[in-house]
């Protein structure tokens, strides 16, 4: 599943809700934004835990990657991203959500045959949601007479 919108639309709460209603019935889930993803598989390079990482990751029934393409990618990040969709094509589900929208990612992903692999993987059979709107977040009204 994809899910796209701008900032504050409720992306990631929509994700979760999935992801709850899933764990509900039993399944498994888990929710990382793809910065903390990441920072965890050079985290888990350096210590020897990759392959241990990515098979756990690939093997939750759930699993969304929040904030896609909300900036470049390296190399290595390119390569990582497509060792986990690969992992879990048509196998578990999984759910990305992102500010931009799906006609950019290509560009966002960069490397053009790495990107051409990752999105056939992602696009393909996914449900896609466009929240549009204004933020859910409402900003707070400040009130002279407190102290923050």
């Amino acid at each position: 599943m994809i899910i796209v919108g701008a900032t504050g639309t409720g992306k990631t709460f929509v994700a979760q809700a999935l992801a709850h209603n899933a764990c509900m019935k039993g399944y498994s889930s888990h929710c990382l934004r793809l910065p903390k993803f990441f920072n965890e598989v050079v985290l888990a390079k350096a210590d020897g835990s990759y392959l241990k990482l990515m098979k756990t990751l690939a093997n939750y029934d759930v699993l969304i990657l929040d904030d896609m393409a909300i900036f470049p990618l390296t190399e290595d990040q390119r390569r990582d991203l497509l060792e986990i969709v690969e992992e879990r094509y048509e196998k578990k589900s999984t759910i990305i959500t992102s500010q931009l929208p799906t006609a950019l990612w290509h560009e966002a992903i960069g490397n053009s045959t790495i990107a051409d692999a990752i999105l056939d993987r992602l696009f393909h059979n996914a449900y896609r949601i466009e929240l549009r709107g204004e933020t859910r977040r409402k900003p707070q009204e400040m009130d002279d007479n407190k102290v923050t």
